[in-house]
């Protein structure tokens, strides 16, 4: 067996793969005939569909045939979507070719899949932006933190794919194809919501209290669509790129989910600001911003539309023969999952994911929006996204690196004080927010307090990514890989509510009648009452009351987050995961 493996290891040497090659052709039928390689790619074929951009998808390691050709499974008959091997075998050359060392040296073909790919990433992007960027920020004006927080339930189906994964995967009609059979209407589907939303948001948006729960509902919606259509690009993606450039899939995620994600967020609340639009595109000041929320949904509308129609006649996908995708597909992928989740070190690595998060929620949250209620403008607050995007991809190359070797969660375990550390340093710059104002040294400080704490959790993010690689086991990689990832996913997502509903627990603040203002009559009959919620706020304003903020709740949360973050570190999290991450590989795999 150790041969065995030191020869497969050896294989990327021309020299050895050229000896390798004149094996006996015994052996290539017996590695053919392999239950296992057949297993493993069945499960590899049916779970890999992560929101965070990992697709390190382990196909098996099938030895070349004295021709260079890539030999096929047991019940591979050249339709296998799983390794996409066309009619004329054009694409088991393609397999054959050594991988781009840049995305410029691309075949054309991998190119022109590498763009799709990037577009239809870039559309599951510009909801996810709104539901998860702009509309809470245009929310904060007008509800409290808790309502903001019951709003954040829209962004939970991408933390919650996994369970519904395995039915994207295994179920779809052969005459338009596997991935499109979901694709289309998704798309369709999310067009049609997009232009009705782009018709009547404003409304809404301006009795956003008494129908939260619409809009949270017509957002979730919206997610769960784009969570859907993300399980079927991704695995899409799996077979659009050749073999030997399928790392350029979750290239083409990073660049559309990120470019979606910034034009809905960043660039949407610029020039949806007048502030924005009268400091640098006008002469004559205005109450309302370059591009309304109705404006922006109603493009993107027609641009979901238009996409679609043309996926649907411009491109064609490969029609798969694979027999096996029926409901057993979908009961050994669940099957798998359950093994997987069985496993004591899971277990406790799922436990980890669960609670080390809590204590930079707060700072997460709430800093922001804390920063805008004290004063900074929201082009300000773009600006510092702006300048920030650029410095997380910079951040993610060398965190890569750094997450190598026999400890790659070292990188977490030290990004994981100072992402505790940047959450204090952010709660002391809203503290000290200027009295008259933002000026340029201030705004200085938020742009470098704001590229800390990215720096911190792209290092976490990048280093648990790659923890999670090392441990996955090939057999079933796409499904193990997508269990880990949904469960940090929701990891960040479940503390949310809390803490924001905590925050508004633990504000103190009482309308008081302004003394130079008020009329004897008023301050007679005049009773002080909270003003805490946003409520209690317009009430205030409307009886023409001042709201005295006696205590800050976002101060004392934020302070509970970052000793509750500090003593579970300290205590348990730190010892555990050095302990894991120091475990052999047998101690992740799940039992045949």
């Amino acid at each position: 067996m150790t041969s065995q493996v030191n020869e497969t290891s050896n294989l990327a040497h021309p020299r050895t793969r050229q000896t390798f090659n004149r094996t006996s052709k015994a052996n290539m039928v017996r590695d053919r005939s392999s239950s296992y390689y057949a297993e493993e790619h069945e499960l590899d074929d049916l779970g890999a569909s992560n929101f965070d951009g990992s697709h390190h998808v382990s196909l098996p390691p099938r030895r070349r045939s004295s021709s260079g050709r890539l030999p096929k499974y047991d019940d591979e008959d050249g339709g296998k979507e799983g390794l996409n091997h066309s009619k004329n075998g054009k694409r088991s050359r393609e397999h054959d070719d050594a991988a781009a060392s840049s995305l410029w040296q691309l075949p054309p073909a991998d190119f022109r899949n590498f763009s799709l790919l990037c577009i239809l990433y870039l559309l599951q992007g510009i909801p996810v932006g709104l539901a998860m960027g702009s509309v809470p920020f245009l929310l904060k004006s007008k509800l409290s933190y808790g309502q903001v927080g019951l709003f954040s339930l829209a962004s939970y189906p991408y933390s919650m794919k996994l369970l519904w994964s395995p039915i994207v995967d295994a179920i779809y009609s052969p005459v338009i194809g596997r991935r499109k059979s979901w694709i289309i209407p998704i798309q369709t589907v999310s067009s049609i919501m997009l232009l009705w939303l782009g018709s009547n948001v404003e409304t809404m948006l301006e009795d956003a209290e008494s129908r939260l729960g619409l809009i949270t509902c017509l957002f979730f919606t919206l997610v769960f669509l784009c969570a859907t259509q993300d399980i079927a690009v991704d695995g899409w993606a799996l077979t659009l790129l050749s073999h030997a450039n399928l790392s350029y899939a979750s290239t083409a995620q990073t660049i559309g989910l990120n470019t979606g994600y910034f034009l809905s967020f960043t660039v949407f609340l610029a020039f949806n600001s007048a502030e924005f639009a009268n400091k640098y595109f006008r002469t004559v000041p205005q109450d309302s911003g370059l591009l309304s929320m109705s404006a922006y949904l109603k493009f993107w509308g027609w641009a979901y539309l238009f996409m679609t129609i043309a996926l649907f006649i411009g491109k064609t996908e490969e029609k798969t023969r694979d027999t096996r995708m029926g409901k057993n597909g979908i009961y050994d992928v669940y099957t798998a999952m359950w093994k997987i989740v069985k496993l004591r070190n899971v277990q406790l690595f799922i436990l980890i994911h669960l609670v080390a998060k809590f204590g930079f929620q707060a700072n997460d949250a709430v800093t922001n929006l804390k920063l805008l209620e004290k004063g900074l403008s929201k082009e300000d607050l773009a600006l510092t996204v702006l300048i920030d995007f650029p410095f997380e991809i910079i951040f993610g190359y060398y965190a890569a690196k750094w997450s190598v070797g026999n400890r790659p969660l070292r990188p977490w375990l030290y990004a994981f004080v100072g992402r505790l550390g940047s959450a204090l340093l952010a709660q002391l710059l809203v503290y000290y927010f200027p009295k008259d104002g933002a000026g340029p040294f201030y705004l200085l400080l938020v742009i470098l307090v704001h590229v800390l704490g990215s720096f911190m959790s792209t290092v976490q993010f990048v280093s648990i990514n790659a923890f999670h690689t090392q441990i996955a086991d090939p057999a079933i990689g796409g499904t193990y890989m997508t269990t880990l990832n949904t469960v940090s996913n929701l990891g960040g997502q479940w503390p949310r509510v809390l803490v924001l509903f905590a925050v508004d627990f633990f504000t103190k603040a009482t309308c008081e009648l302004n003394s130079e203002t008020a009329t004897p009559d008023q301050v007679e009959t005049f009773i002080p009452f909270s003003c805490a919620k946003q409520a209690g706020k317009q009430r205030c304003t409307d009886v023409g009351g001042v709201c005295n903020m006696k205590v800050d709740g976002y101060y004392i949360t934020n302070i509970l987050c970052v000793l509750f973050g500090g003593a579970l570190f300290f205590s348990f999290i730190r010892r555990k995961v050095e302990y894991l991450q120091m475990l052999d590989l047998s101690k992740w795999r799940v039992e045949k």
